[in-house]
């Protein structure tokens, strides 16, 4: 990944954000001792794992919270937690820790209640989900990932590790594919649910708060704004056949 925040001129890439900063790195070791736990007392996933029935009738509310923490699998816990690494560290640092950890429960909490609410509506998944037990962090890392795409929207990001496109992009087609996959019957198992709902409530979440205070460079509104005006004057430029003086950040300077 390149890590120098919106530009353009730079050709360096590395494996990863750099050091850990130390949400991310309690949040890693608090899976990962939760994944070694229920490894050797597999009981405990009933118990915290995420089911809509014990939730609604045997009021286990503490499950939208705890699901965020188990894991099914060595490569589940893997992929979820290097993504949280790569991703969530540059958060963190532009954030700080107190408003990270509040952003990643919100988005993994949030992803629980799409997860219940889909359990109770009359369609083809509604009852299967709602005796289905969801584990896992993926809801809360697709909302770290859509905060770094608003974020960083430039910052390449290897698509299936092979090939390289702007973390918007990246988001836009896992978020479409997490959609498409929750509203089918064909789901294989994976909480594509909690993954769109991760992703909604995290830009919910970004955007009221952002209104109210901002963030970083005039706030994620303003920067939205600002990426919105510079595709339209681009867009004017290529269908008049005008061109700038020569730097590819002057596209608000006169033109020729």
């Amino acid at each position: 990944m390149r890590h120098s925040r919106y530009t353009y001129g730079s050709n360096q890439y590395s494996f990863g954000p750099g050091g850990i900063t130390p949400a991310i790195k309690g949040l890693i070791w608090t899976n990962v001792s939760v994944f070694v736990l229920i490894t050797f007392y597999q009981p405990l996933v009933i118990f915290l794992g995420l089911t809509p029935a014990a939730v609604f009738e045997e009021f286990w509310i503490w499950q939208p919270f705890t699901y965020l923490f188990l894991h099914g699998s060595f490569g589940h816990i893997l992929f979820n937690m290097l993504a949280l690494w790569m991703f969530g560290v540059q958060l963190e640092r532009l954030w700080g820790t107190r408003f990270f950890l509040r952003y990643y429960f919100i988005t993994g909490v949030g992803a629980a209640l799409s997860t219940l609410i889909a359990s109770l509506l009359p369609s083809v998944f509604g009852g299967p989900v709602y005796y289905s037990i969801t584990i896992g962090a993926s809801g809360a890392v697709y909302g770290v990932l859509l905060a770094f795409a608003l974020y960083y929207p430039n910052v390449p990001i290897l698509f299936f590790l092979l090939f390289p496109m702007p973390a918007r992009y990246f988001v836009m087609i896992i978020g479409g594919i997490a959609f498409l996959m929750s509203i089918s019957s064909t789901g294989g198992g994976t909480a594509h649910i909690a993954h769109l709902g991760g992703l909604i409530f995290g830009y919910l979440y970004l955007k009221q708060k952002s209104a109210r205070q901002g963030f970083g460079r005039g706030g994620l509104r303003a920067e939205i704004e600002y990426r919105y005006l510079k595709w339209k004057m681009n867009r004017l430029r290529r269908k008049f056949e005008v061109h700038s003086g020569g730097r590819r950040d002057d596209w608000n300077q006169p033109v020729h």
